[in-house]
């Protein structure tokens, strides 16, 4: 009996910026995986379980959260802003590629949240209305030779650029970094 799992976007931090339809999706859910510091955004019921994860253990999370729902669960993946922008719904697809056949039967949605870029874009007054593209600085998936091309690529077309994960703990942020982007 396969159950449901829902990849929810929970939005740049802001309680007001959870769409309705996560809020829905949140109602919905039995047991909740991610990373903790999204996961305590999150106000649950009794009946609701979270499980915690540290920040990079996507695919381990995906993982359990994918063979939870197999049980017959609905389960919930929950991302920070968007679940689909450099989050957890590729790791989720990656999990169930890399899986069971079994995994490939559960029912998955994906819920957007609003993204970071765009969040901080209209606070600003700077709108993205024109092209633009968002690219991660985290070496963590590909090498900082192929990060380091798409920014000159993406400067060198004029593109307004939204930067994401210019830091983190493994990577801490140094003039030299920055000055060889």
């Amino acid at each position: 009996m396969s159950g449901r799992l829902t990849v929810i976007g929970l939005g740049p931090g802001n309680a007001d910026q959870v769409t309705p339809q996560a809020r829905q999706a949140v109602a919905e859910a039995s047991f909740f995986y991610g990373y903790k510091p999204y996961l305590d955004r999150l106000e649950l019921r009794p009946d609701q379980t979270r499980i915690a994860s540290d920040n990079r253990e996507e695919l381990a999370r995906s993982s359990e959260a994918l063979a939870k729902a197999a049980e017959g669960h609905s389960v919930a993946v929950v991302s920070g802003g968007d679940p689909g922008v450099f989050a957890m719904a590729a790791a989720v697809c990656e999990a169930i590629e890399a899986g069971p056949a079994e995994w490939r039967a559960i029912d998955i949605a994906v819920v957007p949240g609003v993204t970071a870029m765009l969040a901080v874009a209209a606070r600003i007054g700077a709108p993205l209305g024109h092209d633009f593209c968002a690219i991660s600085l985290s070496d963590n998936l590909k090498p900082w030779d192929l990060i380091e091309l798409r920014l000159l690529a993406a400067a060198g077309a004029g593109f307004v650029i939204a930067l994401y994960n210019p830091i983190s703990k493994a990577r801490p942020c140094s003039s030299a970094a920055l000055s060889s982007a």
